[in-house]
């Protein structure tokens, strides 16, 4: 039968055809749950009914001050409600987004706010004096605006050279559209890459696509009504991995939280009864760490999303014996954050605390709205056998991927070659189909034509006791081309040696995989957690400049 039969009601009259927004999701839920607490954070209580009208009052602001379809709107906040009301106020404008790492060094800051062609900045006073350095030398400034936190503990006082945040929510009139977009292909969000290396990417998100990854989160994580979320996740990154659109379905409650140290996240799981959260594996480490021995007291079940570098088995091991059931998930910036996740099986429930721990931290399977994850031969663009050796490239098809790199044509078809998005990371697939994480392209040691998973020796690294995070780079070798160099952050209290290590590793790798060096020393991390190679390498390179590379 043809298509035409079925009728084209809906390209006359929009019945049936309404672009898809998270926006959406705000209203619905405030209209069912109105007397629903939203939001915990310190001692402010929001209802939904009263967040909705933070919503619509930030948007009245925003429209009062002249922003519109298009224009873009950056905030720099730590994880309190005003940077999650922003997750709806801007977009109910038609405006977009751009939630900037409170971390970035202010010659960043000010590119993005550049680039980004922002508007208006809504800031946190700890960050003024930033945006103010940011700005210096910048002509056409946005319009800023101050969030003023008292429960912040940086001892930072409001600046008052600017209007304050809430004062200017109490001075608008509400926004009464409903906020949906002209097309859901619309951009709702502007996140930049980290930038380790140049200059960082603007990466676009879309109404469709912020939609379609919270029903996605909501369906893999197997959501009740009514979660009660610690937001430990940064709302910058991924906005805040989209979850604060995906609870807001389940009507659940966000606990916002400014500072994270084990302490905090311990007191609010008691405190709050908090049912889920994400964090990155360098965050379940110091948990882990910190309640080594220690009954938490918790009487009720915490499910945790971890993300980033594959976490190593021991952590998941020791931080699921907390009470704490983490799932391990893996995507990029560009996929709305998460898009695969170890889906478990329930014949897994058979193996013991290690072997189970070592599935975690597999990647797994991918969301149910995200399209097809393969690994690619990187010669000839063919999926790798499923036979949990062969390295290829992962890629990816799916609604929840980035819209484009915003003014960066050039870098969009590069990610979009061969009607795939290229991740940038190596992987393999198991035989069960499961797809587990290698390598980062720029991280693999090739040694005497060997290549070398700096992932696999680093969670060997950490199954030493002493080891707290490692990190392993590339050294140059004149024999071998280049061998693994190890960075070793050690537990507090913790004593080892290199030679200790090395023989360590030497009991559980192939020799070409350890170690040849080892060197102590904090790890340089970003704000999510992740450690970042490139301050290793340059400052092996500089070490290395004076001793011949041997």
């Amino acid at each position: 039968m043809s298509q035409e039969h079925y009728g084209a009601l809906q390209t006359r009259e929009r019945l049936n055809d309404v672009a898809l927004s998270p926006v959406s999701f705000l209203w619905r839920t405030a209209d069912i749950y109105p007397d629903r607490i939203a939001v915990i954070y310190g001692e402010r209580r929001y209802t939904w009914q009263a967040l909705r009208r933070r919503v619509r009052c930030l948007a009245g602001a925003l429209h009062a001050a002249g922003v519109g379809r298009g224009d873009t709107v950056s905030v720099i906040a730590a994880n309190t409600p005003e940077l999650l009301e922003a997750h709806y106020g801007v977009p109910v404008l038609g405006a977009v987004l751009n939630a900037i790492n409170i971390r970035l060094d202010a010659d960043t800051v000010s590119y993005i706010l550049q680039h980004s062609d922002c508007r208006v900045l809504l800031v946190d006073s700890e960050f003024v004096p930033l945006v103010e350095q940011a700005l210096a030398d910048v002509g056409d400034k946005p319009a800023i605006i101050e969030i003023v936190d008292d429960e912040a503990a940086s001892g930072v006082p409001p600046s008052g050279s600017y209007p304050t945040y809430q004062a200017w929510l109490e001075s608008a009139a509400e926004y009464a559209g409903t906020g949906l977009p002209e097309t859901e292909y619309d951009a709702i969000a502007l996140n930049y890459t980290s930038g380790t290396s140049g200059r960082p990417k603007g990466v676009v998100y879309h109404h469709r696509g912020a939609y379609l990854m919270a029903l996605g989160t909501v369906a893999a994580w197997q959501l009740p009504r009514h979660p009660r979320y610690l937001y430990t996740v940064p709302m910058f990154h991924c906005n805040g991995w989209c979850h604060v659109w995906a609870m807001t379905i389940m009507a659940g409650t966000f606990v916002c939280h400014r500072k994270i140290t084990a302490e905090s996240v311990f007191a609010a799981l008691r405190e709050h009864r908090i049912t889920h959260f994400g964090a990155a594996p360098i965050v379940l480490a110091m948990l882990a760490q910190e309640a080594e021995g220690q009954d938490l007291g918790l009487a009720h079940a915490v499910r945790v999303l971890t993300a980033g570098a594959p976490p190593p088995s021991r952590v998941l091991e020791r931080v699921q014996a907390l009470g704490l059931e983490v799932t391990h998930v893996y995507g990029l910036t560009e996929s709305f954050g998460h898009v695969v996740w170890c889906d478990w099986q329930d014949q897994w429930d058979q193996l013991d605390a290690a072997d189970q721990a070592e599935i975690k931290a597999r990647q797994g399977v991918r969301f149910p709205m995200m399209e097809c994850v393969q690994v690619l031969d990187r010669g000839s663009g063919e999926p790798v056998p499923a036979d949990g050796a062969t390295l290829g490239e992962v890629a990816m098809r799916g609604n929840t991927l980035l819209r484009g790199y915003y003014k960066d044509p050039q870098a969009t078809r590069a990610a979009f070659a061969g009607g795939w998005f290229h991740t940038g990371d190596l992987g393999v697939v198991h035989p069960d189909g499961y797809l587990e994480i290698r390598d980062r392209l720029k991280d693999i040691i090739i040694s005497g034509g060997e290549n070398i998973s700096s992932v696999e020796v680093e969670s060997t690294l950490f199954k030493h006791p002493a080891v707290a995070a490692a990190a392993v780079v590339a050294m140059p070798h004149e024999k071998w081309g280049e061998v693994p160099c190890a960075f070793v952050e050690l537990v507090p209290g913790g004593q080892a040696s290199a030679e200790e290590i090395m023989a360590f590793c030497r009991e559980r790798l192939a020799g070409f995989k350890c170690p040849k060096k080892v060197v102590f020393r904090d790890l340089p991390k970003t704000a999510t957690g992740k450690i970042q190679k490139f301050e290793l390498r340059d400052w092996m390179a500089r070490e290395l400049s004076g001793s011949g590379g041997g």
